[in-house]
């Protein structure tokens, strides 16, 4: 491995989490892939969670005062008992038909909210079944490869919620799912020394890409910010599809 490649796509792999964690979210899913170009896809996730980690403080700090109360209450044990069930099966699942199936329900939403007439498009209230079942698939669909932002969307999106709210919930809900998954991640995939260092040197490109992915949040019209979280959602759902059918 060259050590100026590594760098500059771990770097860069970090700035998109801290992105993710500063209010953009979806775009933190492009991680992995990134840093697959370099080293297995099983590795880059070790490598990258110490980061998903450090970034979910940023980000719980900036948006201390923006959330939806009731989606933490259904989500976050929805989300942890996701991680659970992620680590209880582990060694039964199949990394590509999970990444399929996360592909295909991005792809479906999207494509669902696009065709729909939106000015018969009301704005749907939280739901306990529903937000059980989407925040259990985040949670398991995170631990597996850390992409929950898809299921959590789908649930999301129908809601309509200012943006900071939706933001800061993503980063909360995906804080408490992070936090569960590291110790699952300690006993199936441990980490060396090394994976530590190395995660500590990238610390500081994931603040910057939180900070950086707050300020843009906050100034980006409302309309616009749901278009970008559909287009990134859409957009990183063809990639997860692409590299299930050809891996």
């Amino acid at each position: 491995m060259h050590f100026k490649p590594f760098f500059f796509l771990a770097g860069l792999a970090a700035f998109l989490v801290g992105l993710s964690k500063g209010g953009l979210p979806a775009v933190g899913m492009l991680a992995v892939p990134l840093l697959s170009l370099l080293m297995s896809p099983v590795k880059a996730a070790v490598l990258l969670l110490p980061i998903f980690v450090i970034s979910d403080v940023m980000g719980m700090w900036l948006y201390r005062r923006d959330f939806s109360a009731v989606n933490l209450r259904i989500l976050i044990p929805a989300g942890i008992l996701g991680v659970l069930v992620g680590w209880a099966t582990a060694s039964m699942v199949s990394d590509r038909a999970i990444t399929f199936l996360i592909g295909a329900i991005g792809v479906a939403f999207c494509l669902n909210a696009w065709l729909r007439d939106q000015s018969k498009v009301v704005a749907q209230p939280a739901h306990m079944l529903k937000g059980w079942f989407w925040g259990t698939l985040a949670g398991f669909t995170s631990f597996i490869s850390h992409a929950g932002a898809p299921p959590f969307q789908v649930y999301m999106l129908p809601q309509k919620l200012p943006k900071a709210e939706f933001a800061g919930t993503a980063t909360i809900v995906f804080a408490v799912i992070n936090a569960a998954k590291i110790w699952p991640y300690q006993n199936l995939r441990p980490y060396s020394a090394e994976t530590l260092w190395c995660a500590t040197g990238l610390i500081p490109f994931a603040l910057v890409g939180a900070v950086a992915g707050a300020y843009l949040t906050r100034r980006i019209a409302e309309v616009w910010f749901y278009r970008i979280v559909q287009i990134s959602l859409f957009g990183v759902s063809l990639k997860l599809l692409t590299d299930a059918m050809l891996g």
